[in-house]
């Protein structure tokens, strides 16, 4: 990919922290908007080879939004009931409701890239899907969810450090996995997997960002900046909603309390009138 993973905008570490602060506060600020107006809702689609840094994107997300309303739905192997479905069967029915944020980690996209370098579907099948997707994604989009789609960019040097480092880190040796060595060595089927999917797939409606991964820090700031962008044009509308949602509560609770003084009102006339 043409893309450097290597890119920090110019930033320091401290800098990039410093303007991820800020960043987060006004995305959990939108987020709090969102899930208040219940009219539309976030899809986060996070894509990237082994130790990207989809878990850790998701952290970083979290640390700055109210999980109440936040779900992560991590995409496996089918299992056999999701076969007996079509491959969108399992994706469609994650999609979040409208006040919800829904994270995907992996995503509908690996039927058109584990499905491709493993040779599980036959050629015309898979390349059917981009054009299934894409309308997948605009149907969803048209019934109010934004999509924010991300491809997390490590280079394979720093794959393979990572990789080490999970062998001496005594707290990430859980992670270790015989086939994520085994993945490796697909690298190049994998990146022109990765090329043709972000290509063929990146619309007005639902646009891929390519994050340079390999310098964590930047890849959380670059994560909330999209985000935040993408959240930020709905802000007066959802305003405008909830102000119309305060005045209707208001005058539900003033005609409540006009009907409590009207009975209390009755009941004090009724026990004068009662004969002793």
């Amino acid at each position: 990919m043409e893309y450097d993973p290597d890119h920090t905008g110019g930033l320091s570490k401290d800098e990039a922290l410093l303007k991820l602060d800020k960043l987060g506060k006004e995305m959990g600020e939108l987020q709090e908007l969102l899930f208040a107006a219940s009219d539309t809702a976030l899809l986060i689609v996070l894509q990237g080879m082994d130790t990207s840094g989809k878990d850790g994107a998701i952290q970083g997300i979290l640390k700055y939004t109210n999980v109440q309303s936040c779900r992560v739905t991590s995409f496996k192997v089918p299992t056999e009931e999701e076969r007996a479905h079509d491959y969108l069967w399992r994706v469609h029915k994650e999609v979040p409701r409208r006040g919800a944020v829904g994270i995907f980690n992996r995503s509908h996209y690996e039927d058109v890239l584990v499905v491709r370098v493993h040779n599980l579907t036959p050629e015309e099948i898979w390349k059917a899907r981009y054009q299934q997707i894409n309308e997948f994604e605009s149907l969803i989009s048209s019934n109010k969810t934004i999509i924010v789609k991300f491809f997390l960019h490590i280079d394979k040097d720093e794959q393979q450090q990572r990789l080490l480092d999970r062998e001496e880190d005594t707290t990430k040796a859980w992670k270790l996995a015989v086939n994520d060595w085994k993945e490796r060595e697909l690298w190049s089927q994998y990146q022109k997997a990765y090329e043709d999917a972000l290509s063929k797939c990146s619309t007005e409606q639902a646009p891929w960002c390519v994050v340079p991964s390999n310098h964590k820090w930047f890849r959380d700031l670059a994560v909330a900046e999209r985000i935040t962008d993408a959240l930020r044009p709905y802000r007066d509308d959802w305003m405008e909603r909830l102000t119309e949602i305060g005045k209707t509560a208001k005058a539900e609770l003033a005609e409540h309390r006009a009907a409590q003084k009207r009975s209390s009102s009755a009941v004090g006339t009724t026990m004068l009138l009662e004969p002793e």
